[in-house]
């Protein structure tokens, strides 16, 4: 059966994943959710993320980061824009997430960045999700 919304599907593996104390999480790979890991591990909020081979289309897998006594580092991980309501932000109507504690990220023209890259690269787009 066919995935409606693969983003999702990362962010709710990733959400679990934490809620559980899991060291990696393996999700499918494509190259959007390839960007939001890259974003995620530039922000500091995963400790790192690799490529791996599984014959189908292959998979990332996550290694994720909590704090010295084990306090998750990821409290909150949202889809925003979903297929069924697309959100999409100009650089003017970019605000920061949770007063600049926490970070948006937005599939943009020069690829998927955070709202913090994106306002400093003058560029909109869509809205994936908020972490905090």
């Amino acid at each position: 059966m066919p995935m409606t919304d693969p983003v999702a599907d990362m962010l709710t593996r990733i959400r679990n994943a934490v809620r559980n104390r899991a060291r990696t999480v393996r999700v499918p790979r494509s190259k959007l959710k390839l960007g939001i890991a890259r974003v995620l591990k530039d922000e500091g909020y995963i400790r790192d993320f690799r490529e791996v081979e599984d014959g189908v289309q292959g998979a990332i897998e996550i290694e994720l980061k909590y704090g010295p006594d084990g306090e998750q580092v990821i409290h909150h991980i949202a889809r925003k824009s979903r297929p069924g309501r697309r959100v999409y932000g100009g650089v003017r109507e970019q605000r920061p997430v949770l007063n600049g504690l926490g970070i948006a990220v937005l599939s943009t023209s020069r690829g998927v960045l955070s709202d913090r890259e994106a306002r400093r690269a003058h560029v909109g787009g869509e809205v994936l999700c908020e972490v905090w």
